[in-house]
């Protein structure tokens, strides 16, 4: 459809209404809150890594004939220097769900959240030495409350250590040791993101991506002594979902507003999902959310607050 006459021409990188920004936080934080679940029930039926490998595989397959009909001149277009930078975020992204799923195995629900909740913090240290954001107080504030937070839930969680809390080391230093390596490289990820998204549309940033990340798991996977295929259906249509709800609603409308907020910003936002994963654990898995918990969910709302007065403008 042509534009009326005398308007102005569309600006996709525009920034959006505040309550643009803040339905799509809302839809992205629901969307990934899904992935525990998910992950649990592919779990009973496929192993940690082939689950990582389809939800990056289904992702990238989704959008690959979007991705090479609208973009084609944009991923053409593309320096070697940003090509290579969104290459190492899809891996830094397959890492961090390679590291983090397997935890799963190795580790309580509960140790894993709190640790992969660190996210936040690495980014805040590391944002000012690698894409120049400094921390303003509010945002830092922010920072401190939701993984304040994101640790109270992960603590609140039916676990392993004394008096029934999540036991941080031990046995379980292997699921441990994965899940705060799953918190690295999810910062390393979302730092480049923002760096990329103020050039790169959200499209092709998002397929180059999911895609490097795919195929970086497709090619250790067989080191891990898993096959490709002859896994039970249910395997594959729990995947399929992780990659339609969380991936491809949750982590792409996170890569969207990675044009708009800071990437310390966007990090906290993602510590929303305890909030929604403990609600869906409760209602599917009969876990009742105890009161860390519940004090956990109001510092991670207060702190996703405080962040969203503090956004870029």
């Amino acid at each position: 459809m042509a534009e009326p006459a005398g308007a102005a021409p569309r600006d996709p990188f525009a920034v959006p209404a505040r309550p643009v920004l803040i339905g799509g936080a809302v839809l992205a934080i629901a969307a990934v809150s899904t992935a525990s679940l998910f992950i649990r029930l592919a779990q009973e039926s496929a192993p940690s890594m082939v689950v990582a490998t389809y939800r990056l595989a289904f992702s990238a397959l989704i959008l690959a004939p979007f991705a090479l009909q609208r973009r084609r001149a944009e991923l053409s277009g593309l320096s070697r220097r940003d090509l290579m930078l969104a290459l190492l975020s899809g891996a830094l992204l397959a890492l961090h769900f390679a590291s983090w799923i397997t935890s799963l195995e190795h580790t309580t629900v509960a140790s894993s959240v709190v640790l992969v909740c660190t996210s936040p913090l690495f980014v805040a240290v590391l944002a000012p030495f690698t894409i120049g954001e400094r921390l303003t107080r509010g945002l830092f504030v922010g920072v401190l409350l939701a993984v304040g937070g994101g640790v109270l839930v992960g603590l609140g969680q039916p676990g392993d250590g004394p008096s029934g809390l999540a036991d941080l080391g031990g046995p379980a230093l292997l699921g441990n040791s994965l899940a705060l390596l799953g918190a690295l490289a999810a910062a390393g990820y979302f730092l480049i993101g923002r760096r990329l998204r103020q050039k790169v549309s959200l499209l092709t940033y998002v397929f180059l991506t999911y895609g490097a990340g795919a195929a970086v798991l497709l090619a250790i996977l067989p080191v891990t002594g898993h096959p490709y295929v002859g896994y039970p259906p249910a395997a594959y249509f729990w995947c399929l979902l992780l990659a339609l709800v969380p991936q491809l609603v949750g982590h792409t409308l996170f890569n969207w507003a990675l044009r708009f907020l800071r990437a310390a910003s966007i990090a906290v936002l993602v510590l929303g999902e305890p909030i929604g994963a403990t609600l869906l654990a409760c209602l599917f898995l009969a876990e009742t959310p105890g009161g860390l918990e519940l004090l956990g969910a109001v510092l991670i709302l207060g702190g996703i607050y405080v962040v969203s007065a503090q956004r870029s403008r």
